[in-house]
């Protein structure tokens, strides 16, 4: 179950590209900011959806550059982009950000059915870059998490102002944080429990001094979270420094889905072993004892050029309204296994399995590349 996106940090370094910080202005053609909150707005106590509640609409960027994924991937990433944005459109509306020069582009693989929004963009990983939605009553607003290229390993000088334009584009609030987080770090039952890995939030490259407590006290207010169930992650292997998406979901409030890595030589075998006592051990918020299941990792891959970074894993799915969108690697056993568990996870759900192995190549998955809107 080998992840995520060191490609990028790889050929980024190959090419000789400047790192920009967390506290680095974003360069004038940079996505506009949306609409602040006055103090009192900025203290209100608001709350994220659980992913599998209705969705308005799904987000994505179709973001993949030469610069980044290399000429061997790119039109094949581009490729999968399409597939996801077209797969989920059958459920819900579906928003794509594009660069203003590959509107065109981008249309002749998507067709008619997904809204282009023209803004410029660095890569696709919109759940990193994205607004987090959240809510409170009726109303609706979202967090910008400060994205800072996953703790300054990658540009992200366009990237780091996408929540502040979807902000705008969706005519929400935006809920400031100082807290450095992604949205793939985090996962949540909408009742008030949250999965995190301190191997990403805790680390300095990201929230430095600040501890468990501090977080749990931010998110309090951020998105309602009343627990956090820590899970140790591993740092430094990836990107992400390990985000909690490939490693553990929810699948409704009281059921975790977790990700099982059966190669004894992957540096994912041993913690995730150790996340699934962490899971099997605890409760959430409302004091349930989690039900566990998990996604073992295939073992046969269809592509044959996967390299280091190829993220071998099912964890990486999406829950949209009406289906769960999931990958399959080609694998006789791993992939029917993984459609019948999320169909028991699911039921009501379509589950449809799809080839995301460019995508995969470079580390990451579905969930990655999409961040949810919920309903009103």
């Amino acid at each position: 179950m080998r992840r995520r996106r060191f490609l990028q940090a790889s050929l980024m370094t190959m090419s000789g590209l400047a790192l920009a910080a967390c506290d680095d202005p974003a360069p004038a053609s940079a996505p506009v900011e949306g609409t602040s909150m006055t103090p009192a707005e900025a203290t209100r106590s608001w709350l994220m959806p659980e992913e599998g509640q209705p969705h308005k609409r799904t987000w994505m960027a179709f973001g993949a550059s030469e610069k980044i994924w290399g000429a061997r991937l790119l039109l094949r990433v581009r490729q999968n982009l399409a597939t996801i944005a077209t797969t989920i459109a059958r459920y819900e509306p579906v928003s794509m950000l594009v660069r203003p020069s590959e509107v065109d582009l981008a249309r002749g693989l998507v067709g008619p059915g997904v809204e282009l929004v023209a803004v410029e963009v660095d890569d696709l990983w919109i759940r990193d870059t994205g607004l987090v939605f959240v809510k409170s009553g009726g109303d609706r607003a979202g967090v910008d998490f400060n994205f800072n290229g996953w703790g300054g390993k990658q540009e992200h000088g366009h990237d780091a102002g996408v929540a502040r334009f979807v902000a705008g584009r969706a005519a929400v609030e935006t809920v400031r944080t100082d807290l450095v987080m992604e949205g793939g770090g985090l996962e949540v039952d909408g009742e008030g429990t949250a999965i995190i890995t301190e191997s990403c939030v805790l680390n300095s490259n990201r929230n430095r001094h600040r501890t468990k407590a501090d977080v749990e006290s931010a998110l309090a207010r951020l998105l309602g979270i009343k627990k956090v169930i820590w899970l140790p992650g591993i740092a430094g292997k990836d990107i992400t420094d390990g985000h909690t998406d490939f490693y553990a979901r929810f699948a409704g409030p009281g059921v975790v889905v977790a990700g099982l890595d059966n190669d004894t030589d992957g540096f994912d075998y041993e913690v995730t072993r150790r996340h699934l006592e962490i899971l099997r051990a605890a409760t959430d918020a409302k004091g349930r004892k989690l039900r566990v299941e998990t996604l073992e990792a295939p073992t046969t891959l269809r592509a044959k050029d996967t390299g280091k970074d190829f993220a071998a894993g099912y964890i990486n799915f999406y829950v949209c309204n009406g289906a769960v969108i999931a990958p399959e690697f080609g694998d006789p056993t791993a992939d029917p296994a993984t459609q019948a568990t999320l169909a028991r996870l699911f039921p009501g759900r379509e589950v449809v399995q799809i080839d995301i192995d460019a995508i995969a190549a470079g580390g990451g998955g579905i969930h990655c590349t999409t961040q949810q809107e919920p309903a009103a």
